[in-house]
């Protein structure tokens, strides 16, 4: 079984020892190139000051020198691949050796207050899932990954998932190749834009325009010819160049709004280009992975090529701005003609790239899952049920703490326990118990592995109430904003969905009878429509409605000991209610008088 921590040392001291052979030659030949050009000023003074030796020897020093510079170009860039390996595998170590927080994508642009479940188990944000599970490249896959965890998949697409992520598990080469190709890959790719831009309405030329402008360039370059070999006079030529000017500005509104159009999605597409091609080239036997490289392929050329030949038609259309080739490139027509080349790709392909986006981001989503799942060696692919609602979990940990800290509690909730109200003391366990269950949730219907000996659950539509909070720009209480979001778990229920609820410390912004009350009845509320979920309380009152359940309900607690005058916890689940509560110690090891 190979370890993550020592495959990863094992090839980040490869990469340090390439930076440093690199960095010792390029301070090498920097030093020869010095002194090459010492040696250039010498021979200058000998051969033109004084005239001891031939000026031809200039020659020599100049072609050593550049060809120094050309192996230095290739060195620097050399440094820079060494130097992201270096970068990758430090960052990879990190996240086995849990040093990962606030090192990677936090996800901020996907964060959503008003989402169910994001902000109360923490999925975007500093030491947040999707910062653990991110190694996007680009803006495609970071989207993917987020709207996986955002929302559960279908059954049939999620066990795909997991097929091929299994498949890229032990594909270090893959994603240490995907993670050096450049550093500007996330910031450069803009699918929408992109997107926007291949789908955009076609820019009309008249009938025939890109015939016209070839047929008036060969005439210019013919007529032009015969006058230089003194077979005719000028007139032809000049009779061509009118014609020439006329034509321009028929098509001048459409080149214009060709290149105005052009220019930030040809940039981008160069850079999507390069996972384009790594993943064209990749042979997969997943089923998932296979039709990811088939959406590549348009009419047997794939995506990369086609891309390639924009890069190459934008070449040429921007070098009519050199100005030694610009009256050539006027009489030529060439700005016209490769603008309506470049609408013609775009025509063609543009339909397209939104496909090659999408095919690109699931396939770097898949990679995150799969350098988590080779990260996680003690995490498993849960089994998907199909009937419901079940979430039956052994050994269950929480997937942001580390596996060396963390403690792992059994979960069984089905049809014939539907509901656990979980009591006990201040910080012993009770919010983390219940986020390790939407998490691993999460992990699951996303595709990946979870933190569990093993799991079975059914398809859940998650609905959390454990971190809402005041707000004066809304001019809201916390109390409001609690049932705001109780309003919103209620309805994924009423809906019909397959409902997981997580409810921290139900109402607690209210007097001890209202929230007997209203908890007793939104929970009820919640258990007659199906969904199964966690309740935790301090109130014990709370506690007696299991036996109002008819056995669907059940009580579990957390303990805590004193030892040493500390307050000591093991974090290990029990049956039954909680039979003391720490508060008063807490205070008093704060320093309050009580």
């Amino acid at each position: 079984m190979v370890l993550p921590r020592e495959e990863y040392g094992a090839r980040l001291k490869v990469w340090r020892e390439r930076l440093a052979r690199a960095q010792r030659r390029y301070s090498q030949l920097g030093n020869a190139r010095l002194g090459t050009g010492i040696a250039a000023v010498v021979v200058a003074g000998l051969s033109i000051g004084v005239s001891i030796i031939s000026p031809w020897w200039l020659f020599a020093p100049l072609g050593i020198f550049v060809v120094l510079a050309i192996a230095l170009h290739r060195l620097d860039q050399e440094r820079e691949t060494a130097g992201r390996g270096v970068a990758y595998y430090e960052t990879a170590i990190g996240r086995t050796e849990d040093r990962w927080i606030g090192k990677g994508s936090q996800g901020e642009r996907f964060r959503d207050s008003k989402h169910v479940y994001a902000d109360d188990l923490d999925l975007f944000g500093r030491g947040s899932l999707f910062e653990l599970l991110s190694t996007a490249r680009t803006g495609a896959g970071e989207r993917t990954l987020a709207e996986w965890l955002l929302a559960p998949g279908e059954r049939e697409e999620v066990a795909a998932r997991q097929e091929a992520v299994a498949e890229l598990n032990p594909r270090m080469d893959l994603r240490e190749e995907i993670a050096l190709m450049g550093e500007d890959v996330r910031a450069a790719v803009d699918a929408r834009v992109l997107a926007q831009w291949g789908a955009g309405a076609p820019i009309h030329f008249f009938k025939g325009a890109r015939l016209v402008a070839l047929l008036l360039a060969a005439a210019a370059v013919v007529t032009l010819g015969g006058f230089l070999g003194q077979r005719f006079s000028a007139a032809p030529f000049l009779m061509v160049v009118l014609a020439e000017m006329m034509f321009s500005f028929a098509v001048r509104p459409g080149v214009g709004e060709v290149k105005e159009a052009v220019t930030a999605p040809a940039h981008e597409l160069r850079m999507l280009s390069l996972l384009l091609e790594r993943l064209e080239h990749e042979r997969f036997a997943s089923a998932r992975l296979q039709r990811l490289v088939a959406e590549l392929q348009i009419e047997g050329t794939t995506a990369s090529r086609r891309i390639r030949r924009l890069t190459r038609l934008l070449e040429l259309l921007d070098s009519a701005e050199n100005m030694f080739f610009r009256p050539v490139a006027m009489m030529l027509l060439w700005v016209p003609q490769f603008a309506m080349a470049v609408e013609a790709w775009r025509v063609a392909n543009g339909p397209h790239i939104g496909q090659w986006i999408a095919a690109v981001g699931e396939f770097e989503a898949l990679c995150s899952l799969s350098a988590y799942a080779f990260e996680q060696p003690d995490a498993t692919f849960p089994r998907l049920e199909t009937s419901g609602p079940l979430f039956d979990a052994e050994a269950l940990r929480h997937p942001l703490i580390p596996a060396a800290d963390a403690v792992a509690n059994d979960v069984q909730l089905g049809k014939q326990a539907c509901l656990w109200i979980v009591s006990g003391s201040n910080m012993s366990g009770k919010s983390t118990l219940m986020r390790a269950v939407g998490l691993n949730t999460v992990l699951a219907w996303a595709g990946a592995p979870v933190s569990c000996a093993r799991l079975r659950v059914s398809p859940l539509r998650i609905g959390a109430s454990m971190s809402t909070h005041d707000s004066l720009a809304d001019n809201r209480s916390r109390f409001y904003a609690e049932i705001s979001r109780l309003r919103d778990v209620v309805e994924l229920a009423r809906s019909g969905h397959p409902t997981l609820f997580l409810l921290d410390e139900l109402l607690s912004g209210t007097n001890s009878h209202d929230r007997r009350i209203g908890a007793e009845a939104v929970v009820r509320g919640l258990v007659e429509r199906g969904a199964i979920g966690l309740v935790s309380t301090h109130d014990l009152a709370l506690a007696e409605m299991v036996s109002t359940l008819d056995g669907q309900a059940a009580n579990v607690h957390f303990e805590d000991h004193i030892e040493g005058g500390e307050i000591r916890f093991d974090y290990r689940l029990r049956q039954g209610v909680v039979t003391r509560s720490n508060a008063l110690e807490l205070m008093r090891a704060v320093g309050l008088d009580v």
